[in-house]
């Protein structure tokens, strides 16, 4: 995970440094500090919700209550910090995994049939923790906008690499495209890893059919004169 915070991302910086009481910077304290971050995201993950205590966290962490006070205020805040350095390292990932895509790719079509597997192995990879994220987001004002930051800063970037191809696209408007399709994809991909839904409401059969087509439709419609 980072260990600063990135004025790229203005919501999720206030985020952090509201969250954290006391941060460390080396030693004994950090390595603590990073413990409670890593035990309450296992959690997170392992209850597919954030029905633990800090108890728990404490047992998980090897830490004690008084330590993490001394660094929260509150289980609220700690989930903070574990959101906050989740959404950073996630958009970060994947802004470096495009960009390694785009740097093996000669065209759009490659690019995108490329990066279109990739995304779903990263989606895969990541699927659990953004649920949680999301969830915690759909009821909470604080972590909402950091949700919607964090999504607008990773279209925006891999649209900049699709607009490297701008001589292949067509049409008036190809950040309009480009960003068109990249909806359509988190939307598809989304809903078959219980994004933003149920994890039951992705329908196996129809993912079968749709995961082949979506790198030839996104093509098709990038490359469609308007």
């Amino acid at each position: 995970m980072p260990s600063e915070t990135n004025s790229a991302f203005p919501a999720v910086e206030k985020l952090l440094e509201e969250a954290i009481r006391r941060k460390p910077r080396q030693g004994r304290s950090l390595a603590s500090f990073e413990r409670m971050l890593e035990a309450t995201r296992e959690l997170m993950l392992e209850r597919g919700s954030e029905d633990f205590t800090l108890q728990d966290v404490s047992d998980r962490g090897n830490v004690s209550i008084g330590s993490i006070y001394l660094r929260f205020e509150s289980k609220d805040h700690l989930l903070y910090a574990v959101i906050g350095q989740e959404l950073q390292t996630v958009v970060e990932t994947e802004a470096a995994m495009v960009q390694s895509i785009a740097a093996e790719s000669g065209s759009l079509k490659e690019f995108l049939t490329k990066y279109l597997e990739a995304y779903i192995a990263f989606m895969a990879e990541h699927s659990a923790i953004l649920r949680a994220i999301m969830q915690r987001a759909a009821i909470d004002p604080v972590v909402s906008p950091c949700g919607k930051e964090a999504c607008h800063k990773a279209l925006s970037e891999t649209a900049d690499v699709i607009l490297s191809y701008r001589n292949e696209i067509q049409g008036n408007d190809p950040r309009e495209k480009a960003e068109a399709v990249l909806h359509m994809v988190f939307a598809s991909v989304a809903r078959q890893f219980g994004l933003g839904a149920s994890i039951e409401a992705g329908d196996p059969k129809i993912w079968k059919k749709l995961r082949p087509q979506l790198s030839d439709m996104a093509y098709a419609y990038l490359t469609y004169k308007d």
